[in-house]
């Protein structure tokens, strides 16, 4: 589509006018603007026009694959009995493998290969905590996969040496002990991003191999994965020329895991690595350990723009002021209070609950706080995650944090800001503007007052119009 006219669309939530779209850009906002000889025309009826939304962590495969799983946690399961039941029920892959996501062990405890083999033990499962970060097998899975004779340090074992069945941040070594299969493709992705509003990601996958570079470029350049992407995971040492203006690389990935945390030293060196190489870095920290480690280590190296901490899920008091201090960007989720915060409330040690997933109080520290999904570990609905951070209300209805709660509208800005500045400037509606939109079916004050998906009524990437 080479052009196309908006009519009507409230810009900013204030002004009602006309947006015409040309060469993939706004090319002109006014009144009463004519429309030209063969131009498609939209009649907005006064819906919000907005800059697309830019969801600042995510995990482009792993969404992808998620979507072709067994789900095997809440809400759809939510006992042992439900877990056995969806297990006897999962047809195979074309290997004989089944793969489930998203266990808790609120459904059935905490899993290992017995446990596994006690609801289904005729084929290889294995079942994915919803982390992300923890992989049970079943027996059958352990023998297949081979992990009695591996040396991964990821493989859990027990007194005697033996495999549990647990494999901890092992997913790219896992894939080459699994039968062959190709990466599942991101068009599916591409249209769920499409009818939630989403027009740019950053894919926060640490370490990217030339196989998950290679599909995901692709998908960019062919136009199945039309939004904006930028990659996290481009490995330091020769980083492949992405060569498309959709595609971008962002800071590096270190990932902080609370199965194991690295030393000072060990950490400091791995930032330098990525200074020696241009880049910032995004570090992964859920706890305050890992947080803490990081301040330490960033006393060591100093920070640079772009330096970003992912997730930020456990911010105590005393290191709100630090952070603005070194001025750290955080990507954070309050969606996760949504999807499991009656968990936190039962797991979570009651001195730790109020430095849950922050987000006023580092605001008004100075932090740059950016928004995302972190799907498919997370709910992937932005609109589902301003709401978290509006109301940080959980399933049952128990309220989160009430101090650090922020306006739908902060929550908004926090989805607006460009790829490369989470945290930054929201994006607004302007001539000259690259034509990444969202069109809403009502106006802003309306969508910002009841957030939901169902707003969405077309969206533009590069130009080009969706309605999903």
């Amino acid at each position: 589509m080479s052009g196309l006219l908006l009519r009507d669309a409230e810009i900013g939530g204030r002004v009602r006018a006309d947006v015409r779209v040309a060469g993939g850009r706004i090319a002109e906002i006014g009144s009463g603007l004519a429309r030209r000889p063969g131009e498609p025309a939209v009649a907005c009826r006064g819906g919000a026009l907005l800059p697309g939304l830019c969801d600042h962590h995510l995990h482009l495969h792993a969404l992808a694959a998620h979507g072709r799983s067994l789900p095997c946690g809440p809400p759809r399961v939510t006992g042992r009995d439900g877990l056995a039941a969806a297990l006897r029920g999962a047809v195979p892959d074309e290997h004989g493998w089944i793969r489930g996501v998203g266990y808790a062990a609120t459904v059935a405890g905490d899993l290992d290969a017995a446990a596994l083999d006690a609801l289904r033990g005729d084929r290889p499962v294995r079942i994915q905590h919803r982390g992300g970060a923890l992989w049970t097998l079943n027996s059958a899975a352990v023998r297949a996969a081979g992990l009695a004779a591996a040396d991964h340090p990821g493989i859990e074992r027990d007194g005697r040496g033996n495999p549990t069945g647990r494999l901890w941040r092992a997913d790219a070594w896992l894939r080459t002990r699994l039968p062959p299969a190709p990466l599942p493709g991101l068009a599916s992705v591409a249209r769920e991003l499409d009818r939630l509003g989403v027009t740019a990601v950053t894919d926060a996958t640490p370490d990217l191999g030339r196989p998950a570079l290679d599909a995901i470029t692709g998908a960019v350049r062919d136009g199945s994965l039309p939004q904006r992407v930028h990659l996290l995971g481009v490995p330091l040492d020769d980083p492949p020329a992405l060569g498309h203006p959709r595609l971008s690389t962002g800071p590096y990935k270190i990932v902080l895991a609370d199965s194991g945390l690295p030393s000072l030293a060990d950490l400091v060196d791995r930032i330098r690595r990525a200074r020696a190489r241009d880049r910032a870095v995004a570090v992964h920290c859920v706890t305050r350990e890992a947080l803490l480690l990081l301040l330490a280590a960033f006393g060591e190296t100093g920070t640079r723009p772009g330096d970003r901490v992912e997730h930020a899920a456990l911010v105590p008091a005393e290191s709100i002021g630090a952070l603005a201090r070194l001025g750290l960007r955080v990507v954070t989720q309050p969606g996760f209070l949504a999807d499991r915060g009656d968990d936190y409330l039962h797991d979570v040690p009651p001195g730790d609950l109020p430095d849950l997933y922050r987000c006023a109080s580092l605001l008004e520290a100075g932090v740059r706080v950016g928004l995302s999904s972190d799907a498919p570990y997370g709910p992937l609905d932005p609109w589902a995650v301003i709401g978290a951070a509006v109301h940080r209300r959980t399933r049952s209805g128990a309220v989160h944090g009430e101090p650090e709660r922020v306006t739908a509208r902060a929550a908004l800005d926090a989805y607006l800001a460009p790829p490369g500045d989470p945290g930054g400037p929201a994006r607004r509606v302007a001539a000259g503007s690259p034509a990444d939109l969202v069109l809403l079916r009502v106006p802003l004050a309306e969508a910002l007052a009841r957030p939901s998906a169902a707003n969405v009524r077309a969206v533009l990437t590069a130009g080009r119009l969706s309605e999903p």
